[in-house]
Parts: structure tokens; C-alpha cells; sequence
């Protein structure tokens, strides 16, 4: 049915004049609208006077309401002559339509209808419209005329890739936290394309990077931090002692110990002045009674300058350096071994420092404290021995020449850095060898170096344990009197 109760020709409900939903427009600014070419306007009508106002439609009566007379409308000019104007102001050659009694599209205001075909915009205009292109801002007409105009245009169509390309990035959901590898991607890439002309060597990599994981450390403390109490723990005979400090006490005590190197090296000792000890404890001694006031923060840049200058001085000095002797009073060691041992003290004592200041501080990484146990493991003959010598341990069963093997122990080390050992029991100068094997200790990396440190017990350290308990006990025992100051 139609508005006017007529059926319709189709027998269906016709709809006619149905409105599209226009599009988003862009802004007036992102046009050039003087280089825009303006439609053609429609041709004037004839029978309408320019001043012509349409009527105003009466209102619709209600159902079963009869309809009121219709009001004779007041005579215009051209009333008397039976014009247009005499009737109802309706076109006398067309009546109006079955629409405009009842309020169809013919009756609404003119409405203008959007269509998505291209238009033609001039090439400047296409190419300031890519930015709004990549995001999805243009309107309808202005895609359509976009993406036709890239069809045929390559350098807007290249420009039009790395903007969808940068709109990509504007919408990660990645974290904005630097990843904390990012620092040693960098480095290795860059070393990978152009090495160092004078690298650092292989024996000193480790001491170099436990200065600078512990230079770290000490650059994200407050100033109040500094002052944070440090206990250090190490083991001296069968007895665990401590020592009380603070964290600007722990890098001066680093500072005094390193000088052993320095003077190695020939560089200046930072004990100077009077005759200075060799051995680490009476050296840290000596520093902190030499120390007017408590130290502060104040002793990270000389620390760090010494570190600098050894591994450069190293770097530089060729290969024969590593072999060079460093004295600590009771024993020597090689520069190479003594470099070994001073990354494996910076750990440990950054480790104290970090659980002063309640900070993250994680292992060596593996390469690095597989060389720091077997420095322990190579050293355990000697401490062994000594301890024999001072009536701590038991008496050697099976003496042997000097490079034979002898009775030995199975050192085994699981988890991060970890590998197999063979410990002499008799002579430091006898061989360790499977075939001699009389007990064997299960540690895990960590455990095992913490105990050479002496912040653990010999009798906490042993995962597992199987075969000669008297030879077992020594060797923990050797291992825990490695530690020191």
C-alpha cells in the first residue's frame, strides 16, 4: 500500500528515494580548493519564480478524524487570471505525486547523495592526501581517487608503502623497557663488523666484565646507600669469621687488593708510601686505618679508573704479560690467574653489596664461572697439602712421582658453568685421574663457588657424596679455606 492507501503496481511496498549515509569529509586545509574543478550547476528551472516559497503542508489527521475543509488560499497577482498561483501553488501541468501527500521524499528538503566513484583531483593534491591515506582518514571519494591514482603513479605508491609501514609502528604493544641484552647486542655487532684494533685478552674478559656488572650496580645506588651496612664472610681454619663494613668500604677494600696487579704491571700502587704488605687482608687493613673518614661514593671513580687501567695496560702489554708473577705474601699466582681471581672476588663481593642494597644481582655467565671453578679446582692440591701440613687433615696414603696420578676425588659440578674434575689427594705435584678415583662430590656451580668463598659451611655445601668420607670431608674443608678477606 501506498501513503495514500492506493495499492502499488507490484503488489509490494515500493521505496523509492532511498538516502546513502555519506562518507567522512576531510578537513577544508588538506585541499587545494582553487586547483579543484567545480561541478556544472543544474540548468534553472522555468516554472518556478525565483521567489517562489513553497507551502507548508497541513498537518495529517488522525484515523476516522474527518479531513478539515481546505482554507481558500489568499489571491496573488495572478489569481484573476486563473495563474499558477490560483489553486494550490502546484505545477498545473503535474499534480503532485502520490509522495508529497504524505510527507514522501518528494515533500523532504533536497538532500545531496555521496557516491564513492573517483574524483578528479590534481596530483599534488593525491600525494598530500597519503599521510590521511595511510591512517584511514580520507573520505570515501578521496580513497577511491587515492588508490586509482596509485594504480598508476609508482614513487606516490612507494611513498604510500613506508607510510603504512610507519603507521605499523604507531601501534605496538611492546613494553617501552630497553631490553637489558640490548647493551651487548650492540657491542658484539659492532666488534663483528670492526674489531678492536687492540683487544682485550681472553684471560682478562672476565675480570672486565665483573668491573663493569659491578660499576652498574654501584651507578644505580643513592647516595644513603653507600652507607648501608655489608657483612663479609670467609672461613680461616674450621671456623667461619665475618667482618663488618660498608659498601664504600667493600670497593676501597676491591681498590687495595687490585693493587697487587698494578704493581705487577708497574703501574702506581694506591697504597703508597712506607712499605706496603702483600697480603690482601693486612693491605685492606691498612687502607681502611689510613682513611680519615668513614669512605663515600667518593671512591667508585678512582676504583673504576684502576680497573680501566689494568685491563688497557694488560690489552697493550702482548702475550708474555699473562705469564707474570703476582705475589699475595703466602702464594703467587700468574697475572692470568690472579686476573681470574680478582673477577671471581668482584662477584662475590658485588653479590654482598647487592644483598645490602637489596638489588638483583645474578651470576657470572656460564663460560666465564666454569674458568672461575676450575681456577678453584686447580688450586684445591695446594690448600690441601698446606692443611695436611697444619695437622687439619688427614695423612697422604699413596704417595707417587710428580706427574703420575694418584688417589683422586671426582669433582662434579652440575647447573650453570659446570664440568668434571679429578682432585689429587696425596701430592700437590700427583696427576687427578678417573682411574685413581676414590669418592666422588656432587655440587651445583654456584654452591660450589660460595662455598669457595667461604659463605657457606663445608658441612651445608655436599649434594651428594659417595665413597672415602675422610677424603671427602678434606677436600670441602680445602676448598672453604680458599676464601679470604
Amino acid at each position: 500500500m501506498s501513503g495514500d492507501g492506493r495499492e502499488s503496481e507490484g503488489g509490494e511496498e515500493e521505496v523509492r528515494g532511498a538516502r546513502r549515509i555519506p562518507g567522512p569529509r576531510g578537513a577544508a586545509d588538506d585541499l587545494d580548493l582553487a586547483s579543484v574543478p567545480l561541478p556544472p550547476l543544474p540548468p534553472p528551472g522555468g516554472t518556478a519564480p525565483d521567489d517562489a516559497v513553497p507551502e507548508q503542508s497541513a498537518p495529517k489527521p488522525e484515523r476516522d478524524e474527518p479531513e478539515p475543509p481546505a482554507a481558500d488560499p489568499a489571491p496573488g497577482p495572478e489569481a484573476a487570471d486563473g495563474g499558477p498561483e490560483a489553486g494550490t501553488g502546484a505545477d498545473p501541468v503535474q499534480g503532485p505525486g502520490p509522495e508529497a501527500a504524505d510527507g514522501g521524499p518528494e515533500a523532504r528538503s533536497p538532500e545531496l547523495f555521496v557516491s564513492s566513484a573517483p574524483v578528479d583531483l590534481p596530483h599534488q593534491v593525491l600525494k598530500a592526501l597519503l599521510g590521511a591515506w595511510a591512517l584511514s582518514a580520507c573520505s570515501a571519494e578521496e580513497t577511491a581517487a587515492v588508490e586509482d591514482h596509485l594504480t598508476g603513479c609508482a614513487p606516490c605508491a612507494d611513498e604510500a608503502l613506508r607510510l603504512r609501514d610507519a603507521v605499523g609502528l604507531l601501534h605496538t604493544d611492546g613494553s617501552l623497557d630497553l631490553d637489558p641484552t640490548l647493551r651487548t647486542r650492540v657491542l658484539d655487532g659492532c666488534f663483528g663488523r670492526r674489531p678492536a684494533r687492540i683487544p682485550v685478552p681472553e684471560w682478562a674478559a672476565p675480570y672486565d666484565a665483573e668491573t663493569a656488572r659491578l660499576d652498574a650496580l654501584l651507578r644505580d645506588i643513592g647516595d644513603s646507600e653507600w652507607h648501608a651496612p655489608v657483612r663479609l664472610q670467609w672461613f680461616e681454619e674450621e671456623r667461619q669469621v665475618s667482618r663488618r663494613t660498608t659498601v664504600a668500604g667493600v670497593i676501597g677494600h676491591l681498590m687495595a687488593v687490585d693493587g697487587l696487579l698494578s704493581a705487577a704491571l708497574g703501574l702506581d700502587d694506591p697504597l703508597d708510601g712506607g712499605k706496603v704488605p702483600l697480603d690482601p687482608t693486612e693491605r685492606t687493613e691498612t687502607y681502611w686505618s689510613a682513611t680519615r673518614r668513614p669512605p663515600t661514593r667518593a671512591v667508585r671513580e678512582p676504583w673504576r679508573a684502576q680497573s680501566h687501567e689494568l685491563i688497557r695496560t694488560a690489552s697493550f702489554a702482548g702475550r708474555n704479560v699473562a705469564e707474570a708473577s703476582v705475589s699475595y705474601g703466602s702464594f703467587a699466582l700468574p697475572l692470568q690467574d690472579a686476573a681470574l681471581d680478582r673477577a671471581f672476588e668482584c662477584w662475590v663481593h658485588g653479590g654482598d653489596i647487592a644483598d645490602a642494597v637489596d638489588y638483583p644481582y645474578p651470576a657470572p655467565s656460564a663460560a666465564h664461572l666454569h674458568r672461575m671453578i676450575d681456577l678453584a679446582a686447580r688450586m684445591l692440591p695446594g690448600a690441601l697439602a698446606g692443611r695436611r701440613g697444619a695437622g687439619l687433615a688427614g695423612p697422604a696414603k699413596d704417595l707417587v712421582p710428580a706427574g703420575a696420578p694418584g688417589r683422586s676425588l671426582h669433582l662434579e659440578i652440575e647447573g650453570h658453568g659446570g664440568g668434571d674434575w679429578y682432585i689429587a689427594l696425596d701430592s700437590p705435584a700427583a696427576v687427578g685421574a678417573p682411574e685413581r678415583a676414590v669418592a666422588q662430590v656432587a655440587l651445583d656451580g654456584v654452591e660450589f663457588c660460595r662455598l669457595v668463598a667461604g659463605h657457606i659451611s663445608p658441612v651445608e655445601a655436599a649434594a651428594g657424596q659417595e665413597g672415602d668420607r675422610e677424603a671427602i670431608r678434606d677436600v670441602l674443608f680445602a676448598a672453604a679455606s680458599l676464601s679470604r678477606l
